[in-house]
Formats: C-alpha cells, structure tokens, sequence
C-alpha cells in the first residue's frame, strides 16, 4: 500500500527554495519535510476560515435566508477567544508537563475543540434556518446550538494555530523564527486556496445533505492534519520539566505589561488594528455581495476565496523578498493598507457597471495588500519580543488582530441589515447595503495608512526591518538596527 502522505511531502521537498518563501530556513536537524508536516495545522485552520467565512455566510444568507445580523453574530463568535491567544501563549510558554512538553498538550486540546464543532455545526444551521421538519423547533435550540458549535471552532482555531506557530519557533534558530512564521503563514494560505476550490467543486450542485457532508468531512481531515503534524515535533525533555516545576514563571499580568510597554508596541498594536478592521469587514459580505448583487453560484462565490487567497500569498511572497534584502517593514505596513484602498473601489465599481472582471480584480488586490500588511506587522511583533516571551507575542499579535477582525464581522452584518430594514430592500438596489460597508472599509484603511506612514516618517515605531536578536527592553528595535 503505497504512503501517499510521505510522497506528498517528497515531491514538494524538491521544489526549490527560491519558489518557497522562507523554505530558505531548512537545515540538517530540522529539514524542509519536517517543517511541512508541521504546517499541516496551518492547512487545517485555513479549511476552517475558508468554511465558515468564505462558504457558510453566503449559504446561510441567500440558501437558508437567515438574517445577515445572525449570520454575523455567528461568524464574530469565534472571535470571542481571540483576546484569550495572548493567555494561550503565556500558557504554552510556561506549562509544566512531567515530560517536559510545552506545546503538545494544548495543539492536542484545540484539535479536540475543532473536532467537537465541525460534528455539531450542519445540524444546528439546518434548526437555526427551519429547514424541512425543524420549522417547528423552538428558535432558541436552533440559535444556541450553532452559537456551541462556531464557539467550539474558534477556540480550537486560536488554541492550534497559536501554540502551532510557538513550536514552529521553537525548532529553529532565534533569527529564523520570523522566516518560520511567515512560512507556517504561506502553507496557511495554500490550505485555504486548495480548500476553496474543493468546496467550490463539492458545492457545485447544493443541498443540505451535501452540506452536512462537506462540514462532517472537514471534521475528519482536521483531526487526521494536526495529529500527523505534531506527531514527534517536540521533544521530550525531561530536564526541561525539572526546571519548569521549579522555577517560579512571571505572572502572566506581569509579562504582557512588559511586552506591551515595549517602545512603539502600542502603535503598532493600533495599526494592527485599524487595518485588520478594514480589510476584515468585507469577509462577512462578499461573498453574498456576489450572489445578490452580481449573480454568482454558491461554487463560484465560494471559489472567490481562493482568488482571495491568492492574492494574500503572492504579497506573503513579495514581503519575504523585499524584507529579506533589507527593506523596509514600516513601508511595507503602509503599501500593504494602502493597496486596499484601490481594491475595495474596484468591488464597489462591479456593481455600478464595471462587471466581474472589476469584481474579481478588486478582490486579488484586497488579497495582496493584507498579504503585504500581515507579513510586515507579524515580523515586526516577533522582533520586538524577548526570546522567552515568543509565544506570548506571538499571542497578542493574533489577539489584536484576531479581535478586530471578529468586530468589523460583526458590525458589517449589523451595518447591513439597518440599511436594509431602513429602506426598504424594493426601494434600492441589492448592492447599495453592501456599497455602504465597503466604504467604511477604505475608510479605516486610510486612516491605517495615515499612521502607519506618519509612523515611518518619524522612525517611531517596531515595524522595521532589523536584524538584531537584542532582548534589552529598554532598546527599541530600530535603536539595535
């Protein structure tokens, strides 16, 4: 019986580094096929983003007609733990474990989570929606079920994909760990590219049964990734686990305000914020956007996604480029918001005349200018933290952003439905509630970017390019570059 995981990994092994972004960080202990297995949790959670933001909005909006504020609620409910993946960190930094594994248990943990809700989730929507004899059930049932089931996926998504990129930094040197992460985030986007053109296909020919089908499966594969990524990643150390037992940890309180306190960490967490908030919006809306506003299946809003991502991983590719031979990551923060100033008028000319093809190119830029901002603000907080707080800044990143992200979903269905419900959807057109969101997105981007550059002209601020590995809290980044 032949081992089609181990050829999988084989033949993406001789592809060369120059066409990996970040393959460059492979070595003897720690080779290229190892760091791939590795990122198969990266491919579970892009499965999961790609499932619930790229396919299950648009099928709940316009298949199963539950109101866009619901829809939204939902989508925003995993988010509720992302302020809690800056605890997970700490946590993860600080376990005890008689064998001396920090990671592990909580990889194991988040697995389970994701496991428990993508088992529960077809059923809850088809109650939440009244599908065939549910119509009778009360609403309630319906609501908290799937209220369960999405809480249940974000934990497991912030617990695995946080502690996931901690082990990813642990098993390379300290200068790699940038290259690392941003790896773990290319192979992030390759999942979500694949899976959107899986679903694309699965869904081409909708009914609920086929849902339940693709949702269940999902569950599966999920479990089957991350247990064939952390299978021997961490060592046991038992040395390790002598030393954590007896030392005292900092207490966690105490830990974020030092990284906090940082110089210029708090401005990069607000453009963090800000430009998360404004690429995020739309997550909840385009896909319907498509569909009611443009005419778009369920298959091809679906493969949109994949468009999406696409247009995220070349920037990934574009900022490991120019980062790598000395760019400027402060410039970069400012380009990569920027850019979606552009991309988001594209999306708002489709409907007013423009067409697909408008459409489409707006959406690829959105994609490369997140691509572009991600990959600058994430090598920024790794270098500005400490080496033993790794997981911890690796945290508040995903936490800030994470957060931001789960507001501007749910405010883009609120938005929505109040300009829908206010008018009256006869008396304008069907893109005019989804035209006002986006709006608000450039918005936000334009205020990103006014920071940002305010922030490169005056040097103020960690997003830089530094090669410097100092841990001296009172030495800013740019001081050691």
């Amino acid at each position: 019986m032949f081992d089609y995981r181990n050829i999988a990994i084989r033949k993406l092994t001789t592809i060369r580094p120059k066409y990996l972004p970040f393959a460059d960080i492979a070595s003897e202990d720690v080779p290229l096929s190892r760091l791939l297995r590795l990122s198969l949790f990266q491919i579970s959670v892009g499965m999961a983003l790609v499932l619930l933001v790229g396919t299950l909005n648009r099928v709940m909006i316009v298949e199963l007609s539950v109101p866009a504020t619901i829809v939204a609620g939902m989508l925003a409910l995993p988010l509720v733990f992302a302020p809690f993946r800056t605890l997970i960190g700490y946590k993860s930094d600080t376990h005890v474990s008689a064998l001396g594994l920090r990671r592990v248990p909580y990889i194991w943990k988040g697995t389970l989570y994701q496991f428990g809700g993508f088992a529960v989730m077809p059923f809850a929507l088809l109650v939440l929606s009244g599908y065939g004899e549910s119509y009778d059930t009360p609403l309630w049932i319906g609501h908290s079920a799937a209220a369960l089931a999405f809480l249940l996926v974000g934990a497991g998504v912030h617990m695995v994909q946080t502690v996931g990129l901690a082990l990813a930094t642990d098993l390379v040197k300290q200068e790699d760990q940038p290259k690392v992460v941003g790896l773990m985030y290319v192979m992030l986007l390759v999942g979500m590219v694949v899976s959107a053109l899986i679903y694309g296909a699965l869904l081409e020919d909708y009914s609920p049964g086929r849902l339940i089908q693709v949702i269940q499966g999902t569950a599966v594969v999920t479990a089957a990734f991350n247990l064939i990524a952390m299978w021997k990643q961490e060592a046991r150390d038992r040395t390790r686990a002598q030393q954590m037992r007896t030392a005292t940890p900092v207490a966690f309180k105490l830990a974020w305000k030092d990284l906090i306190a940082r110089p210029g960490m708090m401005r990069l967490m607000i453009i963090i914020g800000l430009g998360t908030f404004g690429y995020g919006m739309a997550d909840v809306l385009l896909e319907p956007y498509g569909g009611q506003a443009l005419g778009l299946t369920v298959a091809q809003t679906t493969k949109l996604t994949a468009l999406l991502a696409l247009g995220t991983l070349i920037g990934f590719g574009i900022a490991s480029s120019v980062l790598t031979k000395g760019g400027s990551a402060q410039k970069l923060t400012w380009i990569g918001a920027a850019i979606g100033i552009p991309g988001f008028a594209l999306i708002i000319a489709a409907s007013l005349g423009f067409g697909i093809p408008a459409f489409l190119s707006g959406t690829f830029a959105t994609g490369l200018g997140a691509g572009l901002f991600g990959h600058a603000t994430l090598t920024a907080s790794m270098r500005a933290a400490p080496k033993e707080q790794i997981g911890l800044a690796l945290g508040t990143w995903g936490a800030v952003q994470a957060t931001c992200a789960g507001i501007g979903v749910a405010l883009a269905g609120i938005v929505r439905d109040i300009i829908v419900g206010y008018s009256g959807q006869s008396e304008m057109s069907a893109s005019t509630p989804y035209l006002a969101v986006f709006m608000i997105e450039i918005a936000f981007l334009t205020l990103a970017v006014i920071v940002a550059l305010y922030t490169y002209k005056t040097k103020s601020d960690p997003v830089v390019t530094s090669n410097s590995t100092s841990n001296d809290p009172e030495q800013s980044p740019i001081e050691a570059s």
